[in-house]
């Protein structure tokens, strides 16, 4: 199952580059929405092979993932491969300047089953596929919108 969605920010794309990878600020957030995240890295800088440990439920079942950065190059690209039990994943987030103050941000993530079970929650996602979408679009222009706030007002 792939998908994909991309905002224009008003914002330079250094600014919208160092906010995505704000690793610190995603851990936060995370940790409010009952998620466990466990960094596993020496160092605070982003960098490739920077990975994460998490643990949050779906449908009541807990669920572990691990994360790794696999590529990391300001100010344009970031790639995530995540697995589980049963599943993996590719993530890719682009960045493209569009002009001296406005971004395009690109987020691509292909999902992949290893599992029957896990082929069952893909089908069952794709069954909902087109909601799923809408509600990945709005996060996007939601995070895009916080993105420019937040750089309009030096936060």
């Amino acid at each position: 199952m792939q998908f994909s969605a991309q905002e224009d920010i008003e914002v330079p794309i250094d600014t919208v580059f160092t906010m995505i990878s704000d690793f610190e600020r995603f851990e936060r957030m995370a940790l409010r929405r009952g998620i466990e995240v466990r960094r596993i890295a020496d160092s605070a800088v982003p960098q490739t092979g920077t990975a994460w440990e998490t643990e949050f439920k779906i449908r009541g079942k807990p669920r572990q993932i691990a994360i790794e950065m696999t590529e990391y190059d300001s100010p344009s690209l970031m790639r995530f491969i995540s697995s589980s039990k049963g599943m993996n994943g590719d993530t890719v987030v682009e960045l493209l300047a569009l002009s001296q103050r406005r971004t395009r941000l690109r987020i691509e993530t292909s999902l992949g089953a290893k599992t029957l079970p896990a082929r069952l929650l893909l089908q069952s996602l794709k069954l909902g596929q087109s909601r799923f979408r809408r509600q990945f679009h709005t996060r996007l222009s939601e995070f895009a919108r916080d993105m420019e706030e937040r750089h309009l007002h030096g936060a």
